[in-house]
């Protein structure tokens, strides 16, 4: 049955302008690539990556091509901006990737992460790690945007961190960057 909550705001959403990605201050040169073995560029994402009270609410796995010289960490934001509201959702924020890994096994955007090194920032609803696709039922295609930056150097961030932090930390230290976009409908 269809939700009329849903349906009625199905024309109401952010909008991708709003995205961490189109910020003028973090705009680099798209010089490496960001994939899944979970799905592909602008394809539904698989059940098993819903959020809790869809599914098993895991992290997919990702892996990106080397990034330019002189990058000395990665960090990740993951967003949905195809919420009703006047911003994206933060699905996850995660700092501390060694650009040398490659790429994050699937579940490694938990709190805390088993990767060494990866460290959670607070996302949805305040809660540090990964938060699965949960649109509103009705509502229509959401798409959920990895946004992978390569710094050139740490950010210096605090113990709890959250998205204001790492934007402040990332001003004018991006050197390149990378995106992969997922879809899930919640029919």
């Amino acid at each position: 049955m269809p939700n009329p909550i849903g349906r009625a705001l199905r024309n109401r959403r952010a909008g991708h302008h709003t995205l961490v990605w189109a910020r003028p201050e973090l705009d680099a040169p798209e010089s490496f690539v960001l994939t899944s073995p979970a799905f592909e560029h602008e394809a539904p994402m698989p059940d098993r990556l819903r959020g809790r009270m869809l599914g098993a609410n895991v992290s997919p796995a990702i892996a990106w091509t080397e990034p330019p010289a002189g990058a000395v960490e990665l960090v990740l934001v993951v967003e949905d901006p195809d919420v009703p509201m006047g911003k994206p959702a933060t699905h996850a924020v995660a700092a501390g990737i060694d650009p040398a890994l490659g790429g994050l096994p699937e579940g490694a955007l938990r709190h805390p992460s088993p990767v060494a090194g990866v460290r959670m920032g607070k996302g949805a609803l305040g809660k540090r790690g990964y938060a699965g696709p949960m649109p509103i039922r009705s509502h229509g295609p959401h798409s959920y945007v990895f946004q992978l930056f390569a710094l050139d150097a740490a950010p210096d961030l605090g113990e709890k961190f959250g998205l204001g932090d790492l934007l402040t930390a990332m001003d004018g230290h991006v050197v390149a960057r990378a995106r992969l976009d997922g879809t899930f409908e919640n029919v």
